[in-house]
């Protein structure tokens, strides 16, 4: 996969996030501040033109996507974003093109990052709900073509968001509703989940 194929997915996985943030919000607005849909229109934004920009290989690009993600005033989202595409650059090829094998030790270096500052998993109502499947799923796939990695994750993200509606809040605003957030799955992996949607479309 070249640099601008995967900047091209790296599009529609910000697009998808920004058709649902209106979903964000609302579901945000249950538990918690309501800010969350704002957030990461604002982060998918940073990304998006981020990843337009000339010059430079993935690596570079990742890093800008980066940078401009961690100059964002907002919610809890920015530096969690920040961490996850930092660590998927400093996995990533310098060059213009990416194999399935780079693109699994990409993944797992971001979530290696992300794991570090977060602590949250699987169970605790966050993001990670959504980008632990998503990136275990990537990590197992055995076959050759990124189209169908990316499948493969963007199906274990959206059962990862549709599995944390079953969970109670650990982290956040939301933590102190406790079982009260049972049965509203968590915004974080909702937006996660929409951008491996994304990511899976060439």
């Amino acid at each position: 996969m070249t640099k601008t194929e995967f900047a091209a997915r790296l599009k529609n996985a910000c697009g998808a996030v920004l058709s649902a943030e209106e979903e964000l919000t609302e579901i945000d607005s249950r538990f918690g501040d309501a800010d969350h849909g704002l957030t990461m229109a604002k982060i998918a934004g940073a990304i998006g033109r981020a990843v337009e920009q000339p010059g430079g290989g993935i690596q570079s690009m990742l890093d800008d996507a980066a940078m401009a993600v961690m100059t964002l005033n907002g919610g809890s989202a920015v530096p969690l974003w920040n961490t996850w595409l930092d660590g998927m650059q400093e996995g990533a090829p310098e060059g213009d093109e990416i194999d399935v094998a780079g693109l699994q030790a990409m993944f797992a270096r971001a979530l290696e990052e992300l794991n570090d500052m977060s602590g949250a998993k699987v169970g605790d109502k966050t993001m990670m709900d959504a980008l632990i499947p998503a990136s275990e799923a990537i990590a197992a796939y055995e076959g050759a073509d990124e189209s169908g990695l990316f499948e493969a994750a963007a199906r274990a993200a959206a059962q990862g968001a549709e599995d944390s509606k079953q969970f109670v809040s650990k982290f956040g605003r939301a933590k102190s509703y406790g079982e009260k957030t049972i049965g509203t799955p968590d915004a974080g992996a909702v937006s996660m989940s929409y951008f491996f949607q994304g990511l899976a479309r060439a």
